[in-house]
């Protein structure tokens, strides 16, 4: 007869490779511990979100080719490790505006933030000041100027908030909200210049989704498939733009009234001469958002701007828009030091803030992956998205032997595939020059 198995030596066999993880009853907790990047936020976000505000959040304009390559971009490039370094400290601090920053981060503004979670923007706020990284209240946001202030000051007294500005045909409603950012101790405006009109987004089209949402048959089996944002969303205040509500549309308390309002407030007539009447208002830094050229570039650095922002919307104004990242380094070979260059298009990993950095920014933008990461898991969600990106961002600096942000310089980067042909001379500004110029070969 054959040895029966000894049951106790199978038990301490298993015992000695395998380890059962314990039950987790938080259900926010098991839903962000199977997240480990920004396409895993996505993926729980899309679950639990109804279709239509899914895809609000994740669309971009027409073919969504300028959404793709925002991201694309990042990865047709590849690091140049540099090994026996002695990365025993790494360090990603930077300054921004003259105060120092923990990490080279900043979280975008966006609109109509709460859809993604009842709390929005104030949830988005905490977290950011938690982590000592600015965050920058859309002009349609759903949360009010104070009550964000409030929030994140609440959390830390050293919150850097930033107002994002439309400039709207009503120059009066302009003013008062830039005033109100200032009484509310916010540190920067990042006007808007890439919305003279609005980019057609297909994807609304399709679902026939407005903000505000309008209900049909078809919005009513959807809440129905998502119950749990269902039934957060009808026990909490109506989702409004909460900065104009009672300033020049009757009592407020329409927001359909609201939403037709500040669409129709969009001026194609903006121009540089508005730029200038900003800083008449305005004493603090002043970012310009939507900047797609060198010769913008410069122009807003010779009136005095502190910051431009390289951004396509996210890819949901102009598609086949440039992709943000190959625009970092011909607009740093410009205007060098002279104003805060920021990325903001296409970031989803801490390398990519890496790759960033190495092309000449001085900090990047992120909008999708912490609304993602709102729908994911509210405050908690945006709370691991930044521990991912800062994770990302060290491990990446390690590998690289990069000890500081002040090493991540140009030659650690290269076209992908790739490589030097011997030492190519630098530019005046000390660029190894365009990873697409002819000096890169296979």
């Amino acid at each position: 007869m054959a040895n029966l198995p000894d049951p106790v030596k199978m038990i301490d066999t298993l015992r000695a490779v395998v380890r059962f993880k314990p039950l987790e009853l938080d259900a926010v907790e098991r839903r962000l511990s199977r997240a480990a990047n920004v396409d895993d936020y996505r993926r729980i976000a899309k679950r639990r979100l109804p279709g239509g505000v899914f895809d609000y959040i994740d669309g971009g304009a027409e073919d969504e080719i300028a959404l793709d390559r925002n991201s694309r971009a990042f990865s047709d490039v590849e690091f140049r490790p540099r090994v026996l370094r002695n990365v025993d400290v790494v360090d990603l601090s930077t300054t921004l505006f003259g105060t120092p920053m923990p990490m080279p981060l900043i979280f975008a503004p966006t609109g109509f933030t709460r859809i993604a979670h009842p709390e929005g923007e104030l949830a988005v706020g905490r977290a950011t000041a938690a982590a000592g990284i600015p965050y920058g209240l859309s002009s349609l946001g759903t949360q009010t100027i104070e009550d964000l202030g409030a929030a994140a000051h609440g959390v830390s007294s050293d919150a850097r908030l930033w107002f994002q500005v439309y400039v709207w045909k009503d120059r009066g409603l302009v003013r008062s909200l830039i005033e109100r950012a200032k009484a509310a101790n916010y540190e920067a405006i990042c006007i808007t210049v890439d919305t003279a009109v609005l980019g057609r987004r297909e994807r609304d089209v399709r679902r026939g989704y407005t903000l505000p949402p309008k209900l049909g048959l078809d919005t009513i089996i959807d809440g129905i498939r998502h119950p749990a944002w269902t039934w957060e969303f009808v026990n909490s205040d109506p989702i409004m733009f909460a900065n104009i509500v009672g300033t020049s549309v009757g009592d407020g308390s329409d927001a359909i009234s609201l939403a037709e309002y500040a669409m129709a407030q969009f001026d194609q007539s903006l121009s540089w001469d508005d730029i200038e009447w900003m800083r008449t208002i305005w004493d603090g830094p002043i970012v310009l958002k939507g900047i797609q050229t060198v010769e913008d570039a410069r122009i807003g650095v010779d009136m005095g701007i502190e910051g431009i922002a390289l951004s396509n919307h996210g890819g949901r104004q102009l598609d086949s828009a440039p992709a943000i990242f190959e625009l970092i380094e011909p607009v740093a070979q410009e205007i060098g030091g002279e104003a805060a260059i920021l990325c903001d298009g296409g970031v989803r990993r801490g390398s990519d803030i890496v790759k960033a950095l190495c092309m000449g920014a001085t900090a990047v933008m992120a909008g999708r992956p912490y609304l993602y990461a709102l729908g994911a898991g509210g405050q908690r969600g945006v709370e691991h998205l930044i521990d991912f990106f800062s994770a990302g961002m060290h491990q990446t600096m390690a590998l690289c032997g990069a000890r500081n942000v002040d090493e991540l310089t140009r030659d650690l980067v290269t076209r992908a595939g790739q490589h030097f042909v011997g030492q190519q001379p630098p530019t005046a500004n000390g660029s190894l020059g365009n990873p697409l110029r002819p000096e890169f070969v296979l």
